[in-house]
Formats: structure tokens, C-alpha cells, sequence
């Protein structure tokens, strides 16, 4: 299987990838790939090796030295295969919010426009003249020096956006605030442009936040890895060391519990693997010399393993899987965000209507004159992307908080927006459709025996058994309450089952190899039974006793309830369903015909599962993958939207864009309702930031002139602060969409 699996990534291993899309996109204001440059081919190329592609856009930029003063420190990389992390951004945005935030308390309260509206008078001591101008440039170039550091990059790239009109407002504010104190041009806007920043700054740390947790699926797949392996010498005795430098023929020992420290083949002892975050394959596999194993995989069995290494470092599964899902992480394609649109069109809109209004009112006045100073202000300030900069982050931060409420938490953010558009869910069936354990699916007796006392017999005699299919018959008893008789003299017949005496009935249990060893033949209705749980994949276990079988159990991987409903809702929504699997065609089909899924794949080892994804894709569909495996990361991270089941593997769950916290799939549903929802309150905020400044900026500019009235700044700095608490209200909103399925 090692095999098959790196020649499915193959070459391919090495080519450079496209520039990650896990870009910053904080509080969609900008995106930092225009702060900190372009990727080089070199770091491209290093990404598909396994270098965390998700951090490029932060290290683009690390050669341009002083200008990167307010980001010192993070553009650097770590050793080949890690990541950084995003805390310096975040800590830098959070640190500089609280500062601004304390700071403005006292701007805003000494503030003559405050007072005036809320009708009171700040007290007034020597220097309390001071207060307003002096923290409101404190204000202005610790917490607003970013944005202006930000925008000389859209400025470079030609391509003005929320950036640029940040700065630009801001910078206004300040300039003409800080002119009053000189010249008569009425009042300033020191309160405008402190609460400016500090909106700002707090859509900054909330977006570093999230990207910073958007990361880590390679870190994740490296640790199934063990740090240490122990190497059989030559003479027999046992030598610990580091996995990293095992070679080729290299003879390991691995003990139970243990994980394979790398590829290789069994040439000595037996036991039982779990694959399952490898291949998907929900039961143990028996493994006996001459049979492949994988790196990374368990020994769950109670047999020691001597393994000959066929594979290492790069050329092993593990590592074809950690290629693929960088590779696919770097082939998301960008997504342009509405906000930026608006944003570089409100730009150019509130330039030229500043400008048109200087001509205008300067020819009007005969010259240059303050009131003509005033209303460019006045055009300028209500243009300040208030409500734009919180049109889409406050829908994000409730429809977060919705989402976790209801199950589900959002890694990506603009996943939750493009979810409504997906046509089709591919879900993996171990662990997702499925509980992703082995239980009890049905049981069948003879005359005289009823599936309860069956079931509670079973139970007693694997009482002091460990084996998985012991687990699950203890849990099935548990679970239908069923009484578990007294039994002694437990013995282990080893390849067989175990035996034990219940009542002075010798009782056995265990499969076919039991039947053998006991040389009976069971009756016609238990050999049915056995063939049609056989034909659907499922283990046959047998209770025999005395001399008579008496009863099978059948066990398989336990189909979760709720997937049913599941599947039945999205289909009634117009999105189509399918099936992946490593598991057999049979087990496959079984599940598929229990769920009414008409599209399934079976024994697809993980390249295929991604290559599934992307020939869905190649046919002009959304793809939206659901999974909780190792396997699964390459699929979840290629998909449109990955969907990671929370209590699956933290390899999964660091490649999905959502993660199913409940592990239900109901919550599926969940997510493409409340994507409708949260998408709609964003174009209609969006839409209402863009259309207020369209209607409000030809008002700043005096266009009502003739009939008597000519906007003051202060009333335009109010309706800049009403469309704001409209934004935030419709955001609100959001919180009575009803999601139940």
C-alpha cells in the first residue's frame, strides 16, 4: 500500500505550488500579501516540500528592512516543515487596541462635541486644554501608523483600497483637528478619528486571530510520526534510536501499543494494526510476516512486530500525504472580497468628490476660504469606512458564535460564505457517516434462545477479553441493558476465541476458525445469516453452547442515526450526496444502501480520495468534503470547503475550513443554511456602507446649497456613526435565523 501510495503523489511531490490563499485578510480590510509582497519561486517550490504555505504572504516581504519596523520579526520561517504562527501580528494588533482604546476614553470625554450633545461640562484644570490634542496624536501615530505603513503598498501596487482610505481619513482628521487649534475652521474631529483607529485596530486582532488558528495540518501529520524507533542489531539486542535516521533495511522492533516508526515489510511475529488514519479501514488489520506496513500507523494488536524499513523521510506514505495536502493547500484559488471592492470604489469616489467640492466652493468664495476646507473634510470624513469596516466582521463574529452554538466552528472564513453554493458533499464513511467503531449491527438464534440471552452470554465470556470485537459486544449488552450472567474458568483459545462456564454450560464465542476447532455446523438459519453479513462486510461472531451454536453476532462499523436524517435533508435542499471509503466494496455498499447514497467510492486509498475531489471540480462543481482521517486531509484541503469531523484526527481537523465539533453530520446541514443567512446580512451591510457614502458624500459636497444648507462636519460625523449602528443592528439580526434541520 506504501507503495501505491507515493506513486500516486510521485513527482508531483516537487512542483511548486500556487501561492498560498490563506492569506490575511484582516477584518477584510486589506489582504497583507499587498503589505508584504510577492512569493519567490524559491519559497513556492519549499512550500510543496512540506514549508507551511499558509504562512507565505507573511514572509513575502522579509527583505525590505526598515519599512518593516511595525512587523519586525515576522516574515521569518522556521527550519523546513514549520510554521509560524501569526502571534506577533496578533499581539501587535491586540496590544495597540487596548493602548488606543484607554487613550480615547479621555479624548472622548473632553471632547467639546461630546459634551455638547450629551449636555454636560468636563471639568477644566491647568492643561486640560491639552488632553483632547495630545492623546489623539498619541491615538493617531501608535494606532494608526499601520494603516498608513499599509497603504503605501496598495499605494506601490496600484491597487488603492480599505487601506488607503483609512489612511487618507484618518490622516485628514488629524491634519485639519490639529488645524483648529491654529485657525478658525470650526470644530475638530478628534473624537471621529480616535474611535476610527480603535474600530480598526480591533478588526485587526480579530482577523490575526484567525488566521493564526488557520494553520498546523503539516505540523499535525509530522507528529504521527514517532521521535524514536528501536533498532534489532545484528546480534539480536535492541538499539533506541531517532526515527529520522533509520535507513533502508533497517530492522525494527515494534512493540504493542507502539507506532511504526516508517515503511517496511513484516519479517518477523503477527499482530494487529489500526490503519484506520492511514486507509480509512474502520477494523484492525492482521499483519504476519511478508505483509507491508505503514509509518505512522499503531499496533493495536497484543503481538511484537520485526519490520525490514523499505521507505524513508520523503519517500514514505506519510510523507506523499503531508505533499499532497500542502499542494492543496496552495491551489486554493483567491477569492475577491466585497468589502475591498466597495472599499477602492468608495476611494476614488471620495477623491474626486473632495476634489470637485475644493474647485467648486473655492471658485464660489472667489478663493481660498475656510469653509471651503470644511466641507472637503466634511467629504472626506464621511467617507471613512466606518460601517465598511464593520460590514463584514460583525456578521463574521455572530455568525461564528451562531455557529459554535449550533456545533460548528469556522477555520476559514470564507467558507461560511461560499458553503451555500455547494452542489454536492462527499463525506468519508469511517468516523463521519459512521461512528468509526466496531458494534453490534444484528443478532440471529436458534429456537428456545432469545437475542438477549445471546448477547448477554457473548458478554460474559469476553468479560476479561480485550479485543476490539469483546469491546463492542460488552458495550452492545450495556447499551440494550441486557443481564450478564456469572462465568468461570475464562480461557483464551488463541486464534479461536475464548471459553468459559456459565450455569456448568461450557460456553464458546468466536469466528469461523471457532466452528473448526469445535466441529459443529451451524444451523440453516445462522449459516444464512453468516452469508448475508458476509456479503455486506461485516464480522460473523459465533456462541456455541455445549454442543450446540446457539447464536451469531454480526458487527460492523455502526452507522451514526443521525446520518440518515442527514442525508435525506440535504437531498431535499438540491444537494447531491456521495460516499468515500477505504473499506471494501461490500462494506461500502452496505452503508450506501442503509444512507439511499447512490454515489459511492470504495477501497480508495487517499491520493484517489483527493483526485475524486478534483475531477468533481474539473467539471465546474463545488465540492464540499467531509471527513475525520489522516487520509482525508489531502480531500478536505483540495475541496471547495473541507468539513473536518471534531473527533477525528487534529490533522483533519487543522485542514478543514470547518470543524463538526458534535461530530454530527446533521450539522452539515446546519452550515449551508446559516452560509445563506450569514452571506445575505454581508451584501446587505456591504451594500448599505457602499450606498450610505454613495448618497451621504454629494450632501458633504453642498449639493443642497442652493435651497439653504450646506452640511457642518459634525453632522457629518454623526450620520457616519449612525450608519455604523445600522450595520451593527442588521448584524444582530442574524441571531434569529432558525437553522434546525
Amino acid at each position: 500500500m506504501a507503495d501505491k501510495t507515493m506513486s500516486a503523489v510521485g513527482h508531483d511531490t516537487h512542483s511548486p505550488p500556487e501561492p498560498s490563499s490563506l492569506h490575511c485578510a484582516c477584518c477584510r480590510l486589506c489582504t497583507l500579501e499587498h503589505v508584504f509582497g510577492e512569493v519567490t519561486e524559491d519559497r513556492a517550490h519549499g512550500a510543496a516540500m512540506g514549508v507551511a504555505t499558509a504562512e507565505m504572504a507573511h514572509d513575502e516581504h522579509a527583505g525590505h528592512g526598515d519599512e518593516h519596523d511595525e512587523h519586525a520579526g515576522h516574515g521569518d520561517m522556521k527550519a523546513e516543515g514549520g510554521h509560524h504562527d501569526h502571534t506577533d501580528h496578533e499581539a501587535m494588533f491586540r496590544q495597540r487596541f487596548w493602548v488606543c482604546l484607554v487613550l480615547s476614553i479621555p479624548v472622548l470625554f473632553w471632547s467639546e462635541a461630546v459634551q455638547g450633545w450629551f449636555g454636560y461640562t468636563a471639568p477644566e484644570f491647568v492643561g486640560s486644554a491639552l488632553i483632547v490634542p495630545v492623546l489623539a496624536s498619541v491615538v493617531f501615530f501608535y494606532g494608526g501608523w499601520p494603516f498608513i505603513k499599509m497603504s503605501r503598498w496598495e499605494l506601490r501596487d496600484r491597487s488603492p483600497g480599505m487601506m488607503t482610505l483609512i489612511a487618507l481619513a484618518i490622516s485628514v482628521a488629524y491634519v485639519f483637528s490639529m488645524a483648529t487649534l491654529v485657525f478658525d475652521l470650526g470644530e475638530d474631529f478628534f473624537w471621529e478619528l480616535v474611535t476610527l483607529v480603535d474600530i480598526m485596530l480591533l478588526g485587526h486582532w480579530m482577523e490575526m486571530r484567525a488566521v493564526r488558528q488557520a494553520s498546523g495540518a503539516l505540523d499535525a501529520l509530522a507528529q504521527l510520526m514517532p521521535d524514536t524507533a528501536e533498532v534489532v542489531l545484528a546480534d539480536g539486542t535492541i538499539e533506541e534510536r531517532a526515527s529520522e535516521s533509520l535507513v533502508v533495511s533497517d530492522v525494527v522492533l515494534v512493540r504493542p501499543g507502539a507506532s511504526v516508526p516508517a515503511d517496511g515489510v513484516v519479517v518477523a511475529g503477527s499482530s494487529d494494526l489500526d490503519e484506520a488514519m492511514i486507509t480509512g479501514e474502520s477494523r484492525a488489520v492482521k499483519k504476519a510476516e511478508g505483509d507491508p506496513v505503514i509509518g505512522g500507523t499503531i499496533n493495536s494488536g497484543s503481538g511484537s512486530l520485526r519490520v525490514e524499513v523499505s521507505a524513508v523521510g520523503d519517500d514514505t506514505a506519510l510523507s506523499g500525504i503531508m505533499a499532497l495536502v500542502a499542494q492543496a493547500q496552495a491551489s486554493k484559488s483567491k477569492t475577491q472580497l466585497l468589502a475591498d471592492r466597495a472599499a477602492s470604489f468608495l476611494f476614488y469616489t471620495a477623491l474626486a468628490a473632495a476634489a470637485i467640492a475644493a474647485v467648486g466652493w473655492t471658485i464660489f468664495f472667489g478663493g481660498p476660504d475656510p469653509r471651503t476646507v470644511a466641507v472637503v473634510v466634511t467629504v472626506l470624513v464621511i467617507a471613512c469606512p466606518h460601517a465598511l469596516g464593520l460590514a463584514i466582521p460583525l456578521v463574521v463574529a455572530n455568525t461564528t458564535e451562531i455557529a459554535a452554538k449550533n456545533g460548528t466552528l469556522i477555520r476559514n472564513r470564507e467558507a461560511i460564505d461560499t458553503a451555500k453554493d455547494l452542489d454536492i458533499i462527499m463525506f468519508d464513511k469511517t468516523g463521519t457517516l459512521t461512528e468509526g467503531r466496531i458494534g453490534v449491527v444484528e443478532i440471529a438464534t436458534v429456537d428456545g434462545m432469545s437475542p438477549g440471552d445471546a448477547l448477554g452470554m457473548a458478554a460474559a465470556v469476553e468479560g476479561d477479553s480485550e479485543h476490539p470485537v469483546a469491546r463492542a459486544i460488552l458495550q452492545a449488552a450495556v447499551d440494550r441493558s441486557v443481564a450478564v450472567p456469572e462465568v468461570s474458568n475464562f480461557e483464551i483459545l488463541k486464534g479461536r476465541g475464548v471459553k468459559g462456564v456459565i450455569g456448568g454450560s461450557t460456553v464458546y464465542v468466536g469466528g469461523p476458525r471457532l466452528i473448526e476447532f469445535v466441529e459443529l455446523v451451524p444451523s440453516d438459519i445462522l449459516a444464512k445469516f453468516a452469508f448475508r453479513a458476509g456479503a455486506r462486510g461485516e464480522s460473523v461472531v459465533y456462541v456455541v453452547s455445549d454442543d450446540t451454536v446457539v447464536a451469531a453476532i454480526a458487527l460492523s462499523d455502526v452507522v451514526r442515526p443521525e446520518s440518515r436524517v442527514a442525508v435525506d435533508a440535504l437531498r431535499e435542499m438540491d444537494v447531491e450526496v456521495a460516499m468515500l471509503t477505504g473499506d471494501s466494496k461490500d462494506v461500502a455498499n452496505a452503508v450506501a444502501s442503509d444512507l439511499g447514497i447512490e454515489t459511492y467510492f470504495a477501497e480508495v486509498l487517499p491520493a484517489d480520495k483527493d483526485k475524486h475531489v478534483a475531477q468533481l471540480q474539473a467539471g465546474g462543481r463545488s465540492v464540499g468534503m467531509v471527513g475525520d482521517g489522516v487520509n482525508d486531509a489531502p480531500a478536505l484541503t483540495r475541496a471547495d470547503i473541507g468539513i473536518a469531523i471534531g473527533s477525528g484526527t487534529d490533522v483533519a481537523v487543522q485542514s478543514a475550513d470547518l470543524v463538526l465539533v458534535k461530530s454530527n453530520p446533521l450539522d452539515v446541514v446546519k452550515i449551508i443554511r446559516l452560509s445563506s443567512a450569514s452571506y445575505t446580512k454581508q451584501l446587505q451591510n456591504v451594500w448599505w456602507a457602499a450606498g450610505y457614502n454613495i448618497v451621504m458624500i454629494p450632501l458633504a459636497m453642498g449639493i443642497l446649497a442652493p435651497f439653504g444648507f450646506v452640511m457642518p462636519p459634525a453632522l457629518g460625523a454623526v450620520f457616519m456613526s449612525l450608519s455604523t449602528i445600522i450595520v451593527a443592528v442588521n448584524a444582530q439580526l442574524l441571531r434569529r435565523v432558525d437553522l434546525s434541520a
